[in-house]
This record gives structure tokens, C-alpha cells and sequence, in this order.
């Protein structure tokens, strides 16, 4: 190339080269853009228009693959059309017929199932507590009792409810935290408690406050308990994958159903002809329908993506909700495996426990973000969002809530052993009173009294709060103390 001494360059050097307008008005751009010649992809292809480029010149251009082609088609078992393989493809050698049977011997021993551990199932029996199962009349335990100044028989709820403030009774009897209480339905003058130390137990709310009956089939804790319609009989779900029908008055087991998957709750049908039938949310996320005549599993709803914590029957009984750990609510009817309502949304977290009011309009959910969300079963299954319930701690907890009987008020255990009263109509705290020591697990409103609660917790204790307008006295563990007059 010639110097270039008469030219006003910032080169030393230069040359001519033909190029077509695209690659100059290219090239050009890169200069006055970054004031330099960028050697990238596009200039380094560039040729002038009088030089052959590799993709446009023939002679230049790659041969391209042949496939072993047979377009006959005459001829029908060697026709190959375009499907034909390529000339250069390697072909990989098969395994002899000795190197496939130690391949299978390998893979054979990988693909074995694991063995399955057959749940423990111990002997089922319960110890009587008091001296005399009947009474002076001859009527069992189960019978309501009339001498009381309430009437456990009333439809209606008390006409005004209060805030507990003392504690009225402390039932001792289990060795381990307790998980729930179900009062008897109806009267709720006895209650069943389910506790880790695999025993379930039946109380006396007035009177005496004796423990009346010791149920112990499990080896291991107890997760829920679910009395049928009259409380002749009740289920019990445990932790050993035993769901177990017990016979309330004599104690005896029934009948025990498995399938081999945690129960995490059982509800009976609530219907009156439909008492043989029950439903359990398993950890296998499958909703499981047995008839208890046959034992036999008679309706599977599948459609969760996690662990079934919790089952309610709404709308009287045709509908029933359900919700998992995968953060969703569910709604099913009654007998069809298929949700006709899903309730999922970003901001969800899991709600291990609900409850439904006693006039059936509210859906109580203890949700995991430390809030009880609020829905109308009976207005389309829609978010009460101005109903909302904060200032408890229960992340991590499946805390049990409750509904007052003259719906004034809510209540609820959290992860500090605290019992919290919130207002319902402006959502705000009313109390917060130390029921226990450790975790408060579940909080019961007896369904024919203004102001007794059932309280139980991880400190094996259940608790019966009263309202109470006398000085309270506490310890130095927490425990309250009522006067003796």
C-alpha cells in the first residue's frame, strides 16, 4: 500500500477497496459511532464485489450431507423418501446379550420398591374412672342432665355473650400436649380431648369435672377427634395412620380403617342418614370417603397438590371445604370428586384450621400469616376482607378458633399460649388471657353458655375460663387462680 502524505488521515496508511453500499454505510456508522474500526462479525465478512464470497459462490460453498436415499416408490419395503438417514451417521453398537443381562441385574436392583413398614396396630382398650357408669335411674353417662340452671337441649344461643376473665377449672389427666376438643354434640355437656401421648379422654364439663372414660388404641399421638350425630359413637385419627370408630358408653373398638397415609382430620357426615359414612383428609393429598358397614373406601377427591388439614360441611351438608398445604381452599359437593370452586391467590398461606358458624353464613380460616380470614359460605364463597383478624401469633401452629354462640364475639389460642378475644363487629382485641404456658393448640365456646371456654395446649393441660369479676390472682408460672370464698 502507498504512504499517504498529501491526504488528511489519521491513518499512516490506506487503500482502495470497492464495497457495496450495505457494507460502506456499515462501516461507516461503526466509525463515526465509536471513532475506530470494530473488527466484529459483519466486518470481518466483508468483501469487496469483485471478490467471491463463500456464500454466494458455488465453488466455495460446503458439500452438503447426502442421505442414503430410495425413491422408488415401486418399492415398498425399501422406500425411505425423506426419512432416509445420512450417510455419515455412526451407528453405536448394541450391548451383547451378556453385557444386557448384567444391565438388568443393576436396574433391577435400583428399580426395587422399598419394603412398606406396616403401621403398629395395638389392642384397643379404655378404662372407666368413676364407680358407676349409670345413675340412680339407670341412665348412662351420654344422658343429658336436666338439673342444671342451663338448658343444654335449647336451639337458641345465649342471648348475650361475655369475655372470659378467670380461670374456672384445670383438667389434669393427660401426660403429653393435648391437640383438641370436641364438645358432645348438641348438649356439650361432656367433651372428648385428643393428646401426643396416643390417648383419647372423655371429661365432664359440670359437676364433678371427672374424667369419665381413657380410650387407648394408638401408638402414636392423636391428631383429631370427631363425635357422629347423637355422640354414640366418635373416630379418632392418629399419627400411626389408624383411623379407629370407638364406642362412646362402653369404650369398645369397632372398627379401624388404614390406608397407609397419615389422617390429618375426620369429620362424620352430619346428615341423619348418613351416619355411616366419614370423611378423613389424608398427607397423601387425597380426600378419603369410607362407609364404616363395609369398611371400604366409597369416594376419593384428588385434586389438592398438598397434605389435607381440614374439613368442613357447609350449605346443610351438601358442599363440603377443604384446605392443604398447598395454599388453596377447595370446594366440593357432596359425592363428586371434582372441585366446582378453587380459591388460590399469591398472597395465600396455609390454613390448618377452620370453623363454621353456628348459624352456617361464616367460614372462620386460621391462616398462617398470623391472620383469621373471614368467608361467606352462602354468598358464593366469597372474602369477607373487612373481617380480618390480626394481632395473634400462630405461624408454624394449627391453632384451633371458635365463634362465639351470639356471634359477638371470636376467639383463638396462638403460639404464645395466649387466649385472644377479638370484637366481631369491629375486629379489634378485646383480651388477651395466659391460658397455658406453652402453645394454646385449641379454644372451644361452649355452645349453651354466655362466657365458658374449653382451652387445651402443649403444657398437657385443658382449661375451663369463666367470667369472673373478682380479683384475679396469678403465679409465677402464669396459672390463674380463683378465690376461695
Amino acid at each position: 500500500m502507498p504512504q499517504s502524505r498529501d491526504l488528511h488521515l489519521t491513518c499512516d496508511f490506506y487503500t482502495t477497496l470497492i464495497l457495496s453500499p450495505r457494507y460502506f454505510n456499515a462501516l461507516f456508522k461503526n466509525i463515526i459511532s465509536f471513532g475506530m474500526y470494530l473488527e466484529n462479525y459483519e466486518m470481518k465478512t466483508m468483501v469487496s464485489v469483485f471478490e467471491s464470497n463463500p456464500k454466494t459462490d458455488p465453488s466455495e460453498q460446503k458439500e452438503k450431507r447426502k442421505r442414503d436415499c430410495n425413491n422408488d416408490p415401486s418399492d415398498v419395503e425399501g422406500f425411505k423418501g425423506p426419512w432416509a438417514t445420512y450417510t455419515d451417521r455412526v451407528h453405536f453398537a448394541r450391548p451383547t446379550e451378556e453385557e444386557k443381562k448384567e444391565l438388568a441385574v443393576i436396574f433391577a436392583k435400583k428399580n426395587k420398591p422399598m419394603r412398606f413398614i406396616e403401621p403398629e396396630d395395638m389392642e384397643c382398650k379404655s378404662t372407666l374412672h368413676i364407680d358407676d357408669p349409670l345413675d340412680y335411674q339407670g341412665r348412662s353417662f351420654l344422658h343429658i342432665p336436666q338439673d342444671l340452671d342451663v338448658n343444654l337441649r335449647a336451639v337458641e344461643p345465649p342471648e348475650k355473650c361475655f369475655i372470659p376473665k378467670k380461670c374456672l377449672h384445670t383438667f389434669t389427666g393427660h401426660t403429653k400436649g393435648i391437640q383438641k376438643i370436641n364438645y358432645f354434640p348438641v348438649s356439650g355437656h361432656l367433651f372428648l380431648t385428643c393428646s401426643m401421648d396416643c390417648k383419647v379422654k372423655l371429661w365432664e364439663f359440670y359437676k364433678g369435672r371427672r374424667c369419665i372414660r381413657t380410650y387407648t388404641g394408638h401408638s402414636m399421638g392423636v391428631r383429631d377427634v370427631s363425635f357422629n350425630r347423637n355422640g354414640s359413637e366418635f373416630l379418632s385419627a392418629s399419627y400411626d395412620r389408624y383411623i379407629k370408630l370407638w364406642d362412646t358408653e362402653t369404650g369398645a373398638c369397632k372398627a379401624k380403617f388404614t390406608n397407609r397415609k397419615i389422617p390429618y382430620c375426620v369429620v362424620f357426615n352430619p346428615d341423619e342418614d348418613k351416619q355411616n359414612l366419614f370423611v378423613c383428609g389424608t398427607a397423601d393429598k387425597k380426600i378419603l370417603c369410607y362407609d364404616i358397614r363395609s369398611g371400604e373406601v366409597v369416594q376419593e377427591y384428588d385434586r389438592h397438590l398438598g397434605a389435607v388439614n381440614s374439613i368442613t360441611f357447609v350449605d346443610n351438608n351438601r358442599r363440603i371445604v377443604s384446605t392443604s398445604d398447598d395454599k388453596s381452599v377447595r370446594v366440593w359437593e357432596w359425592d363428586i370428586p371434582v372441585d366446582f370452586k378453587y380459591i388460590a391467590d399469591p398472597s395465600m398461606h396455609s390454613m390448618p384450621a377452620v370453623s363454621l358458624s353456628r348459624n352456617g353464613k361464616y367460614l372462620a380460616f386460621q391462616s398462617m400469616d398470623n391472620q383469621i380470614k373471614i368467608m361467606e359460605p352462602m354468598a358464593n364463597f366469597r372474602w369477607k376482607n373487612k373481617k380480618t383478624f390480626r394481632g395473634h401469633m400462630v405461624a408454624g401452629y394449627a391453632c384451633g378458633l371458635d365463634f362465639s354462640p351470639d356471634m359477638s364475639f371470636m376467639i383463638s389460642g396462638d403460639a404464645n399460649g395466649n387466649l385472644v378475644v377479638w370484637d366481631w363487629r369491629t375486629t379489634r382485641i378485646f383480651e388477651r388471657i395466659k391460658a397455658h404456658e406453652k402453645a394454646c393448640m385449641d379454644a372451644k365456646w361452649h355452645p349453651h353458655e354466655s362466657s365458658k371456654i374449653l382451652t387445651c395446649g402443649w403444657d398437657n393441660h385443658q382449661k375451663a375460663v369463666i367470667k369472673f369479676k373478682n380479683i384475679i390472682s396469678t403465679d409465677n408460672k402464669g396459672y390463674i387462680f380463683k378465690w376461695n370464698h
